[in-house]
């Protein structure tokens, strides 16, 4: 009786998830919660926000146990980052990871959805300061996750901006820069052998600033437009982000590593910016942020890649009023820092009455996902064995 209770306590518990492949975003739209600022809503207000907007992946900088703990029980699925400070101190030490993954990872699960871990951010195309440590932290990292038996639920990545290209335009002229592909390609073929894809920070936006007497505005908003066409591989673009991710993959088709799919990190359009930043408005920020989201609800490929769905997070959840650099860095939000909308493309500022709240309660009930069902699971099963065990 006890063999054949644990037979069936795997066949029914167990089988189900003896192959599933890891894959940290499980839609086509999603969400970069940045926090460098002192004047966001709580963690919770968050959620609710989450909640309302119906946005279920969501990445982070940093593995912040406020956050963690708030998204704990919600089915939000999260992507936590190691920071760019960590990766020296990573690379160096197999235990140092082991600690940082139990803490900021292990901890958490699986009440709170963490679907992967992000080994830096832009790590790559600009200052060498950290580029020597990418590599060994990354693969210290994913050993930790394997030995703690987590490979199958935590996708290990690393967002590359567009620094990392020689050129992008045409799309299929698109190959990494020389002094990148020393580090690139090593770590493209660990990425490859673990199955994790490219994830690249893509903004027409910049582009469109950086050279306007070329680039149609409208080409970068979603807007019609005659488009552009690709000479060598005569594919038309009708959309500035389209091209932007055909070029990430003929980088990497160049590179050696055709099959790897390229997932959109960071895209977003800021909406005020300084006096030399005249496309930073309000109206260019909604057009965009509003066909973004048709455009990923079509779910559909690139020109380049029909196949390939076309997933992004976009950047930001908030304006962060503390970030560095031009006004446009701090002002990329889709909402304010009191929970409002910063301009409408159909998402729901934060509610005040009880009602909406209850019925945001009620609705974490359901489609937890599979952090959630995960756990049921594991206390039914407990049961069932204990059942046959006697």
């Amino acid at each position: 009786m006890k063999i054949l209770g644990v037979s069936l306590f795997f066949f029914i518990f167990l089988a189900p998830f003896a192959f599933v492949t890891v894959q940290a975003f499980t839609g086509t739209y999603g969400i970069n919660y940045g926090r460098i600022a002192n004047n966001l809503p709580s963690p919770d207000e968050v959620v609710t926000l989450l909640k309302a907007a119906k946005i279920r992946n969501v990445r982070i900088y940093d593995a912040d146990q406020s956050v963690l703990k708030a998204f704990s029980g919600t089915g939000l699925e999260i992507v936590v980052g190691l920071p760019n400070g960590n990766l020296r101190d990573v690379s160096a030490d197999g235990d140092h990871a082991m600690s940082w993954v139990q803490d900021n990872v292990l901890a958490y699960l699986p009440d709170t959805c963490i679907r992967g871990i992000a080994i830096g951010n832009e790590v790559l195309g600009g200052s060498d300061q950290f580029s020597g440590f990418l590599l060994g932290a990354v693969k210290n990292v994913y050993n930790a996750v394997n030995k703690l038996k987590l490979s199958d639920v935590v996708q290990i990545t690393t967002a590359h901006s567009q620094a990392v290209f020689a050129n992008s335009f045409p799309p299929s002229s698109c190959v990494f820069r020389d002094n990148v592909v020393q580090y690139m390609k090593p770590l493209l073929e660990f990425f490859s052998q673990i199955g994790s894809p490219f994830c690249l920070n893509a903004y027409p936006f910049l582009a469109y600033m950086y050279d306007p007497e070329h680039i149609d505005i409208n080409y970068a908003l979603f807007l019609p437009t005659v488009g552009a066409n690709d000479p060598k591989t005569k594919l038309h673009y009708d959309n500035l982000l389209d091209a932007q991710i055909d070029a990430a993959y003929a980088a990497l088709e160049d590179a050696g590593f055709k099959k790897m799919e390229v997932i959109v990190t960071e895209t977003g359009w800021a909406s005020h910016g300084d006096e030399n930043e005249s496309a930073a408005t309000v109206d260019n920020a909604r057009t965009y942020n509003y066909n973004l989201r048709k455009r990923l609800a079509k779910m559909k490929g690139t020109p380049l890649r029909p196949k390939n769905v076309v997933k992004a997070y976009v950047f930001a959840f908030f304006n962060e009023n503390l970030k560095p650099g031009p006004t446009s860095e701090r002002n990329f939000g889709l909402f304010k820092p009191d929970g409002s909308i910063s301009y409408d493309i159909g998402f729901p500022g934060l509610k005040s009455s009880s009602a909406d709240s209850l019925l945001l309660s009620l609705k974490d009930n359901r489609g937890c996902g599979w952090c959630g069902c995960y756990s049921i699971i594991l206390t039914i099963a407990t049961a069932f064995l204990l059942v046959f065990s006697r």
